[in-house]
């Protein structure tokens, strides 16, 4: 009997029935070898607290009355049990006082001795007690204390192995640096979620991106940004309960919120960057933490998985371009500018893949004569069909690095081969601006790429003016863009700060970037009027960057009014569409050919007042 018992149940285990399914059909199968006892199994916890497990002829109000209940020397039979590690046997509950407390749910069910054993693991440790109870006033028989003696080996071998799968399941789904769920614990309890209908319908996504991890790398070393992403990773985990927090690798973490509308997770949002952003001594040097994120909330009641996923996603994305270090919550419309941005990467990298990517270019004119000092390249598209797309239509595709860093080398390819062919024909012509982005000084080889597009085509780099706005200039706190224009300016190309005056604009920068000229924005030359204040601030600039040594070009010229007094606040280079817009090498080739200065403008006296010889020689 005993052996058919033990062959039963080591079979259940080997076969991987679950601890409960297993301790369950233990105990009813030993009611059914001896019919006057009830048969109980519990866990203790490493907190020393107890936990029924199986007791298929108890009621659930017992067990629900003594779960979590600390073991100790009065504790019940199981109780005691467990605390002392030897058998306890009552055979009166309602006067033992160990029982007191715990005895009336047992007594009115007709139960009144109980028999408790503790179940002890290999390393010495109890870890659950198997019980018998009476429906008379008496102790165990010789048969039952050789059942229970089989039962507490089984019990020891279905629950460590139990402990070993948990312990297996906790290394698979946690995250080793933080101790967080991981990515696999991540995806399993989405996909929980998302086999629950209504559960879908009241969750939330958190997702959340250290700020500057690899910049804390390569200055302070891998143990501070370890370092760094530990604390973040406690800091989240503390700051989010009772939500639960993932990490889901390198610097992303996510946290999964339950029964929270939009102010909800705002406040939840605010509280985790308030807790992240608290200074932290990671590998010895004084860390000031930072994230960023994005959250997602069902659509309509529709909370599926991967849309949640997709839409924390666009969030994020979004928050990195226009709030770093902020928390941006899913709108729609976010949704719709990632979908845009992918249409317009596909478009150019084809456009690229079947060479329609062109240059053209804008002249810059010498306001008091109207003669070409030179061009700006301006990106063009050529559609499969032959329409030209100006770069503001596919603007969206540069946002991707690899695609921006694409662009420009095939706009250096252009540049480099239209001012070798004019240099082959002997046109008068100075310099060609070519536009560059932060991607561009990010790849770190922006110098290196220049000089071997402009090399192989045999064109000095003192043609080419590199026109980097002053977002990307000045937006940059880690200098890495300032000092790569120190370094390119060495090789003898020109730098001009693009768009002045609408991004980080200061005067203090003028003393400090490393420029050769200041273009001022189309802004400032549209509100070219007596009565209005832009016409003081252009004339100012002139000024200080004629004593700085800068040139100055206006952009945006529309007009012969807007020529005339930037002459007259001794402005002498301009570009816009009063003089021309962006045409083609042929075109461009034309212009030169027409109106291309014959003598380097640098070269030339300029005219104490400025002559509007402009509005004879409007060029195009």
């Amino acid at each position: 009997m005993l052996l058919h018992l033990q062959n039963m149940i080591l079979e259940m285990i080997a076969t991987g029935s679950s601890l409960a399914a297993t301790t369950d059909r233990l105990c009813r199968e030993v009611e059914r070898m001896v019919p006057d006892i009830v048969c109980s199994v519990i866990t203790v916890d490493n907190d020393g607290r107890v936990h029924p497990l199986a007791g298929p002829s108890l009621p659930d109000a017992y067990c629900k009355a003594v779960d979590g209940v600390a073991i100790g020397p009065g504790v019940g039979s199981c109780g005691t049990a467990a605390f002392t590690k030897q058998p306890v046997a009552v055979t009166d509950m309602a006067t033992d006082p160990r029982w007191m407390g715990f005895a009336d749910i047992p007594l009115s069910i007709g139960l009144v001795a109980c028999w408790s054993s503790p179940i002890i693991g290999s390393d010495g440790r109890v870890v659950g007690t198997f019980a018998f109870y009476y429906r008379e006033k008496r102790g165990p028989s010789v048969l039952e204390q050789k059942i229970v003696e089989t039962c507490l080996h089984l019990c020891v071998i279905a629950m460590e192995l139990h402990q070993r799968v948990l312990e297996h399941e906790r290394l698979v789904f946690t995250d080793v640096m933080t101790n967080l769920p991981n990515r696999a614990a991540f995806k399993a309890a989405i996909a929980e979620i998302d086999g629950d209908r209504q559960a879908q319908a009241d969750w939330g996504l958190v997702l959340v991106d250290i700020d500057n991890l690899k910049i804390t790398n390569d200055t302070f070393g891998h143990t501070a940004g370890d370092d760094l992403i530990t604390t973040v990773a406690s800091r989240i985990a503390k700051a989010s309960m009772p939500h639960p927090a993932f990490r889901l690798g390198g610097d992303e973490f996510a946290v999964i919120t339950r029964g929270l509308k939009a102010e909800g997770m705002q406040r939840l949002a605010a509280d985790l960057l308030k807790a992240i952003k608290v200074p932290a001594l990671c590998g010895g040097c004084n860390i000031f933490p930072s994230a960023t994120m994005g959250g997602a909330l069902p659509l309509d009641g529709h909370g599926e998985a991967a849309t949640m996923r997709q839409h924390a996603d666009f969030a994020l994305y979004h928050a990195k371009e226009n709030s770093r270090g902020h928390f941006q919550l899913y709108h729609p419309s976010q949704g719709t500018t990632l979908t845009d941005r992918f249409r317009a990467v596909q478009d150019v990298t084809l456009a690229l893949a079947e060479n329609r990517i062109e240059a053209f270019y804008q002249p810059t004119v010498r306001l008091d004569t109207g003669e070409i000092v030179g061009f700006e390249a301006l990106c063009r598209m050529r559609t499969s069909t032959g329409e030209i797309v100006p770069a503001a239509m596919f603007h969206e595709a540069t946002k991707d690095a690899r695609v921006a860093a694409d662009l420009t080398l095939r706009m250096m390819t252009r540049v480099a081969a239209d001012i070798r062919r004019w240099l082959d024909i002997g046109i008068p012509f100075q310099h060609v601006g070519l536009n560059v982005s932060s991607a561009d000084f990010r790849s770190g080889r922006l110098g290196e790429v220049l000089q071997a597009e402009f090399g192989k085509a045999g064109v000095p780099l003192k043609h080419v003016v590199l026109e980097v706005t002053e977002s990307v200039y000045l937006g940059e706190r880690d200098h890495v863009v300032a000092d790569e224009i120190q370094a390119l300016r060495s090789m003898g190309l020109l730098v001009a700060l693009d768009d002045f005056g609408t991004g980080f604009a200061s005067l203090t920068h003028l003393l400090t970037v490393p420029v050769d000229i200041i273009k001022i924005d189309k802004c400032f030359v549209d509100r070219l009027a007596p009565d209005d204040g832009g016409a003081a601030i252009v004339e100012g600039l002139i000024g200080i960057a004629a004593k700085l040594g800068f040139r100055v070009v206006a952009e945006g010229i529309e007009t012969s009014e807007q020529a005339e007094q930037l002459c007259r606040l001794g402005c002498l280079l301009g570009q816009g569409y009063y003089y021309s817009r962006a045409v083609d090498r042929d075109a461009a080739t034309n212009l030169l050919l027409q109106r291309g200065q014959r003598l380097p403008y640098a070269a030339q006296p300029l005219p104490a007042t400025p002559t509007m010889a402009f509005r004879r020689r409007r060029v195009g």
